[in-house]
This record gives C-alpha cells, structure tokens and sequence, in this order.
C-alpha cells in the first residue's frame, strides 16, 4: 500500500499504489470471472499472484492464510480474523445508522444491519484508505463514481461484521456439504458462489457479506479490503479439498461459459481459451519469478 502504482495513470487515474494496481485487475475484469468457468482458477491465481508480490516487493517472509469461516461462524466479530488486535485484520466498523445491506444480485435477502457500518477504527488497517470505486455498492450512503471506478476517491474502509451471515451460509456445515455433496464442477462452483435464484448465499458470497460495507460488498472492489485474501485463500483451499476427491477426475475440470451466469448467452469455456496467466501479469504488471 505504499508502494507506488504500475498502472498507466492515463488508464486509471485513480490507482495510486501498489495494492491499487490488484484492486483495478478485479475492477476490470469481474464481468468474466464471477458465474464463469474460470471463476475458480482465475482466483487461484490472483490470490498466489498477490502472495508473490508480498514476499518479492514487501519483504514477507510466510505464505497467503486463509480464513475458516466456519470455525467462528456464531461470532465473527470476536474471531482473530475481525478482533481489531495488531495481527487481526482490523475490526469492525464504529457503528452508524444504515439500512439492510443489500446484496447482489438482488434476488437475495437484505443483511440485517448490524454493530458497524462504518469505518474501521482498529487494528492495522484502520487508516488505510480506498482509492478506487465503488462501483456496485450494497452498504447505503455510499455513492457511484464515474467512468467504472477508476478516479481518485480516496475513503476509508467501513466493515458492517455480520454473525447473520455466518450462521447461515458460512457454517463448518455449509462448507462440508459442498465438498462431500456435489460431484461435478458446475454444481459444486454453482453453489459455492450462490444460488441466487433460491435465496441462498453460498460460502463466496457469504465470506463477502461477512464483512460487508465499503468496499468489501461490492462485487467489483471487494479486494479493497484486505480480508479478501483471506477469504479467498479459504475459497481456494475449498476448492482443492474437493478437487483431492476425486483428482483424476476433478483436477483439470471446468464447468460453464465465458459470460457472468451466462447473460448475454456465450459459448462454454475449454481449457485451451486464453492463458489467464498472461493477462493477469500483463495487465496488472506483476511480479518478476
């Protein structure tokens, strides 16, 4: 975060350091990698793109944790995750006064305001701030901001924890019946992100509402709050237990088209598409081997 940025200012304007050029990539490419075949793997290799950067650019020495949601579902606010201690991810927001948090899509149920709302006062990352977005935002009081999110807008990290979220989508259980009750890649991924049409979460957009606020429910700037690595990691870790089911089977398949939930109707991804490798490194500059 204080490093400077690697992306053109021309293109994006808005991005200031070296966590924004990663924060732009999501921006960018959400459309095609959320309700996608390579929703999955695409991620695998942002959040292991984003550890190479820590340890070649920042000095870190460790590997990407991940964040078990079920082991602090009925609390997370109190977790080591969301406590406000110097080696948490910062707390929860102060409180302030906001409706339900909508999320996206719509179809899904309004997240009952909780404690916070707004920003983040402990921990450390209690002064950082957000430099792009939002772009889709689902906490009230916060506003758009032109051309996709890519001015300087610079705002603090506000973070409504929410244990109604937890219990009910991010359970030891939730996350046990989807490695042991799905055997194919289109179901299991379906799930995993959300079957909106049903009212229910899934663990991916569950780890989003957990944390909820600005930017972290926003489904373009979620990696604007940290805790986005953590999540991710355990998405990942998720998917890997799954995939160590059945590996012959299950290492190398995909599942769906290259459009979010297939609107506007596209062809279905094969494995030999675009490296995604490439144009992650290439459009966010990233890190030397």
């Amino acid at each position: 975060m204080s490093k400077p940025a690697r992306t053109d200012s021309k293109v994006v304007p808005g991005a200031k350091s070296r966590y924004d050029d990663f924060l732009y990539t999501h921006i960018n490419q959400t459309l095609s990698i959320h309700g996608t075949a390579n929703f999955l793997s695409w991620h695998r290799y942002f959040t292991w793109t984003y550890e190479q950067a820590l340890r070649n650019e920042c000095g870190y020495q460790g590997y990407q944790p991940y964040w078990n949601w079920g082991k602090w579902a009925n609390d997370p606010a109190n977790s080591p995750i969301f406590d406000g201690s110097d080696y948490s991810m910062s707390g929860n927001g102060v409180f302030q006064a906001h409706d339900c948090t909508q999320a996206l899509p719509t179809q899904l149920n309004c997240v009952p305001p909780g404690a916070g709302g707004g920003c983040i006062n402990s921990g450390p990352f209690k002064n950082s701030k957000v430099n792009l977005g939002p772009v889709s935002p689902t906490l009230s009081g916060v506003g758009l901001v032109p051309n996709n999110g890519t001015v300087y807008n610079p705002r603090c990290i506000r973070r409504d924890v929410s244990s109604w979220v937890s219990t009910r989508y991010a359970s030891e259980k939730n996350t046990t019946d989807l490695i042991t009750g799905y055997t194919t890649i289109d179901d299991f991924q379906t799930t995993m992100q959300g079957d909106f049409a049903n009212g229910e979460y899934g663990v991916h957009t569950a780890g989003h509402f957990i944390a909820a606020g600005d930017p972290g429910g926003d489904i373009f700037t979620s990696p604007g709050d940290p805790v986005f690595w953590l999540h991710h990691g355990q998405i990942d870790r998720v998917w890997w237990i799954w995939q160590n089911q059945d590996i012959k089977n299950r290492q190398n398949a995909i599942g769906g088209t290259i459009t979010l939930n297939n609107s506007p109707p596209s062809r279905d991804a094969k494995l030999e598409d675009f490296n995604l490798k490439s144009r992650v490194l290439k459009e966010c500059l990233l890190v030397t081997p």
